[in-house]
């Protein structure tokens, strides 16, 4: 059901690769309730998903962009406001990659030149975003920035590897820019702790299925999915929630407070 929440409201959304990404599933609500976006995503993630089927059903541009590379973000920023007719009111930075995970390699045995090309496109290009659009001055006061992050941001998960790391950054920078990006232009930004999800990019962690099993068990109302985040990420883009920044948001099922559950304790007790 659809509710007009972001009615005349426009962004940019990055990170759509394919149906099972939580910012296609995003970029599909903010549609439903009357936003306007351009999509964006680096070349070579481009050509491995289905971004122009979503760019079509939205009525969509797309702009391809490294978000790692400062003048790629400059020429988004400045097109994105070309196309949409004006400021932006909302961006959803959905980006998250480790290089020593796709190559098997262990946290304790990390190829440091792949920790810093994971760091700088899972972490450090939020700061990059941020910094285009703090020197574009490209958002509407009351905008809100959001990101995606997960817990292991603050509790150790094993396989999420140098990912834990990146996504610990994430979150401080949401804090520091946010609070710069708040007092001068009245700018929101926040992160997300979502529950495990099975985007393309999650399910290339080790015994990730496993993980989202547990994490069902133990979460009070189950896992978060990748719609319902949508539709988080909607309630933060609109105006309903105008003075919420600087925060990381558990949107779990519970997960994140929950020390033991019952089905938990009776699956050891067998």
């Amino acid at each position: 059901m659809a509710y007009n929440l972001l009615k005349g409201k426009k962004g940019i959304i990055f990170g759509a690769l394919d149906p099972n990404s939580i910012a296609w599933k995003t970029a599909e609500r903010v549609h439903e309730e009357g936003g306007e976006f351009v999509l964006t995503n680096a070349p070579i993630a481009m050509r491995m998903g289905q971004i122009n089927e979503l760019a079509k059903k939205t009525n969509s541009e797309i702009i391809p962009a490294d978000a790692t590379n400062e003048e790629d973000l400059k020429t988004l920023v400045e097109k994105s406001m070309e196309i949409l007719g004006g400021k932006l009111d909302f961006v959803l930075h959905s980006i998250g990659m480790s290089v020593n995970v796709r190559k098997g390699r262990q946290y304790t045995d990390e190829n440091y030149s792949f920790t810093e090309k994971g760091w700088d496109v899972s972490a450090l290009s939020f700061h990059k975003v941020m910094q285009s659009l703090y020197k574009a001055e490209a958002m509407n006061e009351w905008g809100s920035i959001v990101a995606l992050t997960y817990m292991a941001a603050q509790r150790t998960f094993p396989d999420y590897n140098d990912m834990a790391d990146n996504k610990a950054y994430l979150e401080s920078v949401a804090r520091s820019f946010g609070y710069f990006f708040g007092k001068e232009h009245k700018v929101r930004v926040n992160t997300i702790s979502q529950s495990p999800t099975p985007t393309t990019a999650g399910q290339g962690v080790k015994g990730f299925d496993g993980f989202i099993n547990y994490a069902e068990k133990m979460s009070p109302l189950g896992n978060a999915t990748a719609d319902d985040c949508a539709n988080y990420t909607v309630s933060l883009f609109s105006d309903l929630t105008k003075k919420v920044t600087m925060q990381n948001l558990f949107h779990d099922g519970g997960f994140s407070n929950t020390g033991v559950s019952q089905e938990v304790i009776d699956e050891f007790s067998e």
